[in-house]
């Protein structure tokens, strides 16, 4: 039913005072939650959501950057040779992970799967554990606040390294090089001073004082110099005599210039070739040399005094089977003299 003018007009005074009385009572209600805001509840309210909460943003420094740093202050100390080999781990572990990576992302299960992929190159004992040196370097100025590569054992590799000469394969390479030639000399200076081809190759008339060979390694000189004086025995002095040399180095190119280190061991792998040793190398005439030391009973120490080792783990690797066999045969010997 619909309202007509008349009943409008009529109901129009009592409206207009129910309307003064509803703003009358909302207005005396705000008055009054203003007045004792601590009664005011918000009970009622419908629920607003909570603002979701901001990451803090990550302060750690890029894998990149850390490695990056890390280079700039140890590359200085390190060889040519090394810090080629540096690089080039790095580079793996970058493509790997990512230079981008946040250090504090970086887990220990992420530096088990570098180990994984390492282990699967050649010449993986070889490589640095460097992640672990670049969390080690980092940690120094506060960038992580843990190492993930903590804990997680060395690369070890399934073989021996380089191959040890026997004494049969010395004597080839004598019979297919005799003295007198480049060859014979460069053998004869690995197998009776035992040091590592970056010395061969620097080996000089310079270096000789009353009768022995005084020099610095070539390896580490530049963090941990080490001084060697080796007495030049009269088997290593006859080949000497019998040698054309260079002016301050011993051994020299066709051309008469000193071999460089790589340029070196290319040439000495010509040598074992044509001798027929393929498996020979210039650096197992070093292990050659500590193991026929070890045979002939020198100690370990005696044996470091000698190729300029710092610790006896690595000469205990290059003597494991000769000092097995002396063992053996002092044993053998005791058995002989209890049956007699």
């Amino acid at each position: 039913m619909g309202v007509t003018d008349e009943n409008w007009i009529d109901s129009l005074p009592h409206a207009i005072t129910e309307m003064r009385k509803g703003r009358r009572d909302m207005l005396r209600a705000v008055i009054e939650a203003a007045e004792s805001p601590e009664q005011y509840s918000y009970s009622d309210a419908p629920p607003q959501p909570s603002p979701a909460p901001v990451a803090a943003p990550d302060a750690s420094a890029r894998l990149g950057d850390a490695v990056e740093d890390f280079m700039v202050e140890h590359a200085r100390q390190w060889p040519a040779k090394t810090v080629r080999q540096m690089r080039s781990y790095f580079n793996i572990l970058l493509e790997y992970l990512g230079p981008d990576r946040r250090l504090s992302q970086i887990t220990k299960q992420d530096a088990i799967a570098v180990k994984k992929v390492l282990q699967a190159l050649p010449s993986s004992r070889n490589t640095k554990p460097a992640l672990r040196q670049v969390f080690k370097h980092a940690m120094r100025y506060d960038l992580p606040d843990r190492n993930p590569a903590d804990g997680i054992e060395m690369l070890k590799s399934g073989s021996d390294g380089y191959h040890s000469w026997t004494l049969a394969e010395i004597q080839t390479f004598k019979e297919k090089h005799p003295i007198g030639t480049t060859a014979r000399l460069a053998m004869a200076l690995a197998l009776y001073t035992g040091q590592r081809r970056g010395d061969l190759v620097q080996f000089g008339k310079q270096h000789v004082r009353e009768g022995s060979l005084i020099f610095t390694q070539n390896k580490g000189r530049n963090r941990n110099p080490i001084i060697l004086e080796l007495p030049i025995i009269p088997a290593l002095q006859n080949v000497l005599d019998a040698s054309p040399t260079g002016d301050l180095t011993f051994l020299v190119t066709a051309h008469g210039r000193p071999f460089t280190n790589n340029g070196f061991g290319n040439r000495f792998r010509d040598w074992c070739d044509a001798a027929g040793l393929p498996n020979c190398s210039v650096h197992g005439l070093r292990k050659a040399a500590a193991a026929r030391l070890a045979e002939l009973g020198c100690t370990e120490f005696e044996i470091m005094a000698i190729t300029g080792h710092q610790t006896s783990k690595e000469v205990t690797r290059y003597t494991k089977a000769a000092s097995q066999k002396v063992r053996a045969a002092n044993v053998l010997v005791k058995l002989t003299a209890e049956r007699n």
